[in-house]
């Protein structure tokens, strides 16, 4: 799977969020798989208010203890253009403006594509990648590619130095 750089400037996401790590979403226990349970079943991308219209769904994986061994926060949200009006069980992040590796997943069925995509991200060198990774802000994008669960197609945005 090939990769390119972009940029991107500032973000603001609102949505819910959760501190999870890698090996205890690869052993099951994780925490993931019910976000987006909760962010569906409780209508939670209904009640963000400010939203742009018709943005994607953003998974981002920020404030990591370390790094892809360490703790992170997952949140699910929506990009909005202000932070004004927020209910008290969402919270609101700003993706800071960044450099990011971008890649683009095969298609295929709900998650396995994703968890493909990360398995390659993880084996790659920092050769590999072409720069070292931040650990400030990485992400998924979910958009009309990805409405059908069964074949669906993801971006994923890596922080890089």
């Amino acid at each position: 799977m090939s990769h390119s750089f972009t940029a991107k400037p500032d973000i603001k996401i609102v949505g819910i969020s959760v501190r999870t790590r890698n090996g205890d979403e690869m052993k099951g226990s994780g925490r993931i798989g019910s976000q987006w349970q909760r962010f569906f079943s409780e209508g939670v991308m209904q009640r963000i208010p400010n939203q742009i219209a018709g943005g994607p769904i953003y998974a981002i994986y920020t404030d990591y203890e370390s790094d892809v061994n360490g703790e992170y926060s997952f949140i699910l949200g929506k990009e909005v253009s202000s932070f004004d009006n927020l209910p008290n069980d969402l919270i609101a992040k700003v993706l800071p403006a960044s450099r990011y590796a971008a890649f683009t997943s095969q298609q295929g069925p709900m998650p396995n594509v994703v968890i493909d995509l990360w398995q390659h991200i993880w084996g790659l060198t920092p050769s590999d990648l072409g720069a070292e990774r931040a650990y400030k802000a990485d992400f998924e994008v979910y958009d009309q590619r990805s409405a059908d669960p069964q074949n669906c197609q993801v971006d994923v945005f890596l922080s890089v130095r």
